[in-house]
């Protein structure tokens, strides 16, 4: 199926801001007349275009052009800087590169390092040097080519917590374009996905997870209303409106949602949710409880990369059977190596591999390929975990985020769940620093609900804190030191940036300084 298989007068997008609805005929003209102004300029199956451009309807306009010319299209984060969106423009060869104007700033340093691009466009208003791409599809025919079409795929880039992105080559494009979406099987079969959902979308479409669910539930059908950006009061307010059935959230939305008024919450009509889907960053398990007590067993979770090698899946039943898990495989299947690069028992820890997945390679990069595949072609992105006897899959913590305090392993993320269950806590990053006794000491820096306005008032509360970590835990998993800050460094897609927090309190540590509690 394909936006133009559906009735045209039935919404394909509605923005939850403006309110501006984009219909299934809307979305198939755009489609096919940016599909004929890719041909014009000599793009054949294959060829690349990327974009820039914050959640709004052209950009699934463009996702869909590009789809109907058999392309390789790259999304890149609005966050990023003009000399890190140039890298990706570059590096994925791009042909075409279309940039909202709210980003014209980054506009000229872009343009004049990025090569290999041979047409510039704007969106959304007029920027110096770039073409209007509404400008240049007025008049275009809105039919299909005319031609057997192929369709084409995305090439997204790793989010890059860790040095550069990297991009993931697709495999061959051979799929005709109205072939079913690679994700579309997986919402049918395990969320019972139909034409009849409603679909809310309330993360950044650059995004791996959000571009392609938001483009498998178009491709069935479906009516996907989209947040400009999320907030946990709006979100609640456009599931009764747009009666929502199904939604894709990270762990911190949750949190944001838990931490709104109670009466806000009781009043708040979700009952027309079917399916609840959240991954992207680990949830601590006191808060995955509380969102079951609150929507039901409507909640799923999944685990996997861009990479696409190895995926796992867990319903709300089989997580309440095994709390803490991230599933069972549906794609792959999960072997937990030891520093031998040996596979261990259940219930031991380990490195996290999946094997019998679909192959990958990083674009124009086979030594970073195989930085992360051993020698049996088992893949591997930096996780720690076990699996229990049934097979379930449970996750401890990034290899890179271990902090070594006293000759022990401690992984952060055991105290970061326990302090994200406490009510005053918005977010938390729980890290080693430098320490001159046991080599590293666990950190942690807090955004509360509230800022403490003086050292008194931050002091009580990181003795609160640390007093409630350690009735949870052993007390050398617990912070030694709470700070806090307004907010924690986060994509908009809800992964933690704990590098740049680890990074300044080294370099403190390493001039003698001490960081400000608060």
């Amino acid at each position: 199926m394909h936006p133009g298989a559906h009735d045209p007068s039935k919404p394909a997008l509605v923005m939850a801001g403006s309110g501006h609805v984009t219909t299934f005929g809307d979305l198939e003209t755009a489609a096919n007349r940016l599909s004929h102004l890719f041909r014009q300029h000599g793009l054949g199956v294959g060829d690349h275009v990327a974009m820039t451009i914050e959640n709004a309807p052209v950009f699934l306009d463009v996702l869909w052009g590009a789809h109907y010319a058999g392309l390789l299209y790259t999304a890149t984060s609005t966050a990023l800087s003009a000399e890190e969106l140039s890298y990706i423009v570059d590096n994925c060869d791009a042909r075409i590169y279309v940039l909202s104007a709210k980003y014209a700033d980054k506009a000229a340093a872009i343009k004049a390092a990025t090569p290999t691009v041979e047409h510039y466009y704007s969106v959304g208003g007029d920027i110096d040097g770039y073409t209007s791409l509404e400008n240049a599809i007025e008049g275009l025919p809105d039919t299909p080519l005319g031609e057997e079409r192929i369709g084409g795929r995305d090439m997204l880039y790793s989010s890059g917590t860790t040095g550069k992105p990297k991009g993931i080559t697709p495999r061959s494009l051979e799929a005709p374009y109205d072939a079913p979406h690679l994700i579309t099987p997986v919402l049918k079969g395990l969320l019972g996905a139909s034409p009849d959902d409603v679909y809310l979308s309330p993360a950044p479409l650059y995004h791996a997870a959000p571009l392609r669910w938001v483009m498998s539930y178009q491709q069935m059908g479906c009516t996907v209303v989209m947040m400009e950006r999320f907030d946990a009061e709006e979100m609640l307010r456009l599931i009764e409106q747009h009666r929502v059935t199904s939604m894709q959230v990270v762990p911190t939305m949750f949190v944001r949602l838990l931490r709104l008024p109670q009466e806000v919450r009781d009043a708040a009509d979700v009952s027309s949710l079917k399916a609840v889907t959240h991954a992207a960053a680990p949830c601590p398990p006191e808060v995955k409880h509380q969102m079951i007590d609150w929507l039901g067993p409507i909640i799923h979770e999944y685990y996997g990369s861009t990479e696409g090698c190895g995926v796992t899946w867990i319903t709300a039943g089989q997580w309440l059977e095994h709390p803490g898990s991230v599933g069972k495989a549906v794609i792959g299947q999960p072997k937990i190596l030891g520093e031998d690069g040996q596979e261990v028992a259940p219930g031991q820890t380990g490195a996290v591999y999946f094997a019998e997945g679909p192959p990958f390679q990083y674009h124009k990069d086979p030594e970073k390929t195989a930085t992360v595949v051993n020698d049996q072609g088992w893949a591997q992105f930096g996780d720690i975990g076990h699996l229990d006897e049934d097979g379930f899959l449970y996750l401890t913590d990034r290899a890179s985020y271990t902090i070594i305090t006293g000759g022990v392993n401690v992984y952060p993320q055991e105290a970061e769940d326990v302090l994200l269950a406490h009510d005053a806590v918005m977010d938390a990053a729980v890290f080693g620093v430098p320490d001159a006794d046991f080599g590293e000491a666990v950190q942690a820096v807090v955004q509360p609900r509230t800022l403490p306005s003086s050292a008194e008032e931050a002091a009580a509360l990181e003795a609160e804190l640390i007093a409630y970590c350690q009735s949870k835990l052993s007390k050398i998993k617990c912070p030694k030191a709470v700070h806090f800050r307004a907010e924690l460094p986060r994509t908009d897609t809800g992964k933690l940036f704990k590098r740049i927090l680890k990074d300044e309190y080294a370099k403190a540590a390493a001039e003698g300084r001490e960081i400000a509690a608060v």
